[in-house]
This record gives structure tokens, C-alpha cells and sequence, in this order.
């Protein structure tokens, strides 16, 4: 190899933001995924239902926005949220969107994964640090700010 090479390789080795992020998202989503393992749900899928839960009537294409995720990932968690009775599928006049909302069960699964995301929560919050919550805020608010799908209304 050059010398450029091993210097390209140095560089992204040591500054690459995207693999000191994905890092810190395993790290973390780890924390969470843990401590809500007991309850058989998953951060990502918490997420989803409390995404549900404020949109009362969630519709995939505004999830997906709101959670930046593609359309597969959401339809393979709504799925396994239905089937475990956390979901449900509204029949709707455009028989394309499948839009669903929060059941009962649902609703006392968030009530009950509480305690477990708050341990998680902490322990996120003792990593990061004020100074990286404080970051992380910032940089969160500046993504909702530019990304024109993340307020987009409820189609």
C-alpha cells in the first residue's frame, strides 16, 4: 500500500463520524433493547408504538417520516406488533395505505416497558453525559428542522 493510502486509512480510522456513531447507537440501543428484553419488545418497536400512541391514527408514510425509516422495516415491526396484539390495522378507503393504531394490549405495554426505557434511559444519559445529551438535542431538533419529510402532515 502507499503511504496515501495509509494515511486515507488513518484518517477515516480515526475521524469517521458515521462509525463513531453507529458505535454509540449499538451501545446504546443496547441499553434499551436489554433492559426491554423481559417484555418481549424491542426500543426500535417502543418507538413505533409511542409514535402510534401520539398520532392516534398513524398512517405508514407519516411514521416512516417521523421514525426515518423505509417502508419494509415499519411493515415488518407493525406485523409482528399485530401479532402480538399490540396494533391494529384500520380499514381504510384507499386500500394501498394500511394505516393502524394502538390497542389496549399496546397501551399497557408502554405502560408497563416504562420502569425498563427509564433504567435504560439513565444509563444512556451517564454515557453521553450532559454535554452529549446537549449535542445529541441539538442535532436531533437541526435533522427536524431541514428533513421536509419529518413535517409532513398525516396523509
Amino acid at each position: 500500500m502507499s503511504r496515501t493510502t495509509d494515511k486515507n486509512i488513518e484518517t477515516i480510522s480515526r475521524n469517521c463520524i458515521a462509525v463513531r456513531l453507529r458505535l454509540l447507537n449499538r451501545v446504546i440501543t443496547g441499553f434499551y433493547d436489554d433492559a426491554l428484553r423481559p417484555l418481549g419488545v424491542k426500543v426500535s418497536q417502543l418507538n413505533i408504538l409511542v409514535v402510534t400512541a401520539r398520532l392516534g391514527l398513524a398512517r405508514p408514510a407519516k411514521v416512516c417520516a417521523l421514525l426515518e425509516l423505509d417502508a419494509s422495516t415499519l411493515s415488518r415491526n407493525v406485523e409482528r406488533m399485530r401479532a402480538n396484539g399490540w396494533l391494529e390495522v384500520v380499514p381504510d378507503d384507499d386500500g394501498r395505505a394500511q394505516p393502524f393504531r394502538l390497542t389496549a394490549q399496546g397501551r399497557q405495554l408502554i405502560e408497563k416497558a416504562f420502569p425498563a426505557w427509564e433504567k435504560a434511559q439513565r444509563k444512556a444519559s451517564d454515557l453521553l453525559g450532559p454535554e452529549g445529551i446537549a449535542l445529541l438535542d441539538r442535532g436531533a431538533t437541526s435533522l427536524q428542522q431541514t428533513t421536509p419529510t419529518a413535517n409532513a402532515p398525516n396523509r
